[in-house]
């Protein structure tokens, strides 16, 4: 099975074949991608290693229904979207898929789950339906087993008390917020933690507060929850995997996933590293779906293949890309 191959991924030769592999089955049976491929001249016998796969602009998931096979939709993942606004949606026939990517992803950089007290502070995520950050975290609370696990939207006088208890009992905590409600916990309360405590934001100010670069952002964070690094979940509707960094905002991806990153002047060639460009995603558990993407972010990659965002285009920087013209 397909989905059992990606999962088992140990090098890049591994990964080189699996995408070839998720290539000709999406290029032959998602019809949106396939037209989009063609438009681009490039035909399934024309992509013959990674870097000939075309990426699917991420807005065509707005526009079209984006799916690889002709099995049942078992849940529709949304962005969220101001009133009146196209949001993206997400079409996942097997659940299965998504949530072994993001137990696997998980694993892979932090170890069982079990190991960890989940406590989410997600407003605005929680407060909307079709959120797949939602899903992936109420998952990793029941499978944490530990009775503190828990959403605590508002109530930020019960999350510090938890928070206080579990660091006295230094049991191992993984703090996931998104940016605006993490600011407001630590401009409310003095909160020092040790280091058994993971702060992760998940990105986002969701019009609650002015944007600010993430190097301002960790270094207030840091300061008010009293630990030594901000870790940092890169994940979005489009995807089923996440990438993840342990401080400095750099990225790791899990052995499926790939960043790549795509040149502005010129959207259908690849840059090397140290250079800003596109954000480019292969996301190999995409398979019912598209697993090639080319993002709205700018970034770039280092010599590992550890990626930084640095922000994102504008709509006349995604214009000029004259993927959408195609």
């Amino acid at each position: 099975m397909l989905a059992e191959t990606i999962f088992s991924i140990q090098n890049n030769l591994d990964f080189e074949k699996a995408a070839l592999r998720v290539f000709n089955h999406q290029y032959l049976n998602n019809h949106t991608y396939q037209r989009f491929c063609n438009l681009l001249g490039t035909t399934k016998t024309a992509v013959k290693c990674v870097n000939d796969i075309p990426y699917l602009p991420i807005q065509f998931f707005k526009q079209e229904k984006i799916v690889s096979t002709t099995s049942p939709i078992h849940k529709i993942f949304t962005s969220s979207g101001t009133t009146g606004s196209l949001t993206s949606k997400h079409y996942v026939s097997d659940l299965k898929i998504y949530e072994k990517s993001f137990q696997k992803g998980f694993q892979n950089f932090y170890g069982d789950i079990k190991d960890y007290v989940v406590l989410a502070l997600l407003p605005s995520y929680l407060e909307r339906e079709g959120s797949s950050l939602i899903y992936m975290v109420e998952k990793m609370i029941a499978d944490s087993q530990h009775p503190e696990s828990g959403f605590y939207l508002y109530d930020h006088k019960k999350l510090v008390k938890t928070l206080e208890q579990l660091n006295h009992e230094n049991k191992k905590i993984l703090l996931l917020g998104v940016s605006f409600a993490l600011l407001d916990l630590v401009e409310n309360y003095n909160i020092q933690l040790n280091d058994t405590t993971i702060v992760m934001e998940t990105g986002g100010m969701k019009g609650k507060r002015k944007e600010m670069i993430r190097q301002e952002l960790h270094e207030i964070l840091k300061d008010g929850f009293g630990v030594s690094q901000i870790h940092s979940e890169y994940g979005m509707t489009e995807l089923l995997s996440q990438a993840y960094s342990k401080g400095d905002g750099v990225f790791h991806c899990p052995p499926w996933m790939k960043i790549l990153i795509r040149n502005p002047e010129d959207a259908l060639s690849v840059l090397g590293p140290n250079k800003t460009g596109g954000v480019n995603i292969i996301d190999l558990a995409n398979i019912n779906s598209c697993s090639f993407i080319a993002t709205q972010d700018l970034g770039k990659i280092n010599e590992t293949g550890a990626f930084e965002v640095l922000g994102r285009f504008d709509h006349s920087d995604i214009r000029g890309c004259n993927l959408m013209a195609l």
